[in-house]
């Protein structure tokens, strides 16, 4: 695939299928955390791994990151990106612990660690479900992979053995809305790194251009 980027149709059509995924996986997380949430995906372009790491603050930052191995038609990995205060949030909310700390080192680890976990399979799962539906493909995600680390760290484990043969990123960006003060926006990133030839399988289903 050559180094133009996506038409606005192009665009468009992989921003339909966030917003799908997005909405289901919105109904989930709403009767996860008992209260309304809305999502929305209001950007999504294919970009290079040294875009991602700048889209999500610089290899410094310190994220939360859940990766996945897909599996099935088109094989990849994917990644879900939360901020740390984000991330804390949300444990917060699923645990009822309110001075909960993703920098604790106690018994509460292991079920934060859960809750993190949930939510990026209802993430990945919707999403993955969107993309299968519209493209009539086999996409199974595997059990995900947490860290808290830097950015370059974390996405640095997954991707250095791909980026020998393969240096794009599908990245969907992600907006959580809802009727909280605090966090009323949670915004993530949804990073889907389809392995070399699954591209052309991905982009021929979908109608879009490839060119090597």
């Amino acid at each position: 695939m050559n180094r133009k980027k996506l038409n606005e149709d192009q665009r468009d059509l992989l921003r339909e299928i966030g917003n799908i995924g997005a909405g289901n996986a919105a109904t989930a997380l709403s009767q996860l955390l008992n209260q309304k949430v809305d999502m929305k995906v209001p950007k999504v372009n294919v970009v290079g791994f040294d875009e991602v790491m700048d889209l999500i603050g610089g290899p410094e930052k310190t994220i939360v990151g859940l990766m996945f191995r897909i599996n099935g038609d088109i094989p990849g990995t994917v990644y879900v990106i939360l901020q740390i205060e984000e991330a804390e949030y949300l444990v917060r909310k699923l645990t009822n612990n309110p001075d909960y700390s993703l920098f604790d080192n106690n018994e509460n680890q292991e079920i934060a660690i859960s809750a993190l976990s949930e939510i990026g399979n209802i993430l990945t799962g919707n999403y993955l479900s969107a993309l299968s539906d519209f493209t009539t493909m086999n996409i199974q995600p595997s059990v995900p992979y947490l860290g808290i680390d830097m950015a370059g760290a974390i996405l640095t484990v997954g991707l250095i053995e791909i980026s020998h043969t393969n240096d794009y990123v599908i990245i969907i960006d992600t907006e959580m809305h809802q009727d909280d003060k605090k966090f009323e926006k949670i915004s993530g990133n949804f990073l889907f790194i389809p392995d070399p030839e699954s591209f052309r399988k991905l982009f021929t289903k979908l109608g879009i251009d490839y060119n090597d």
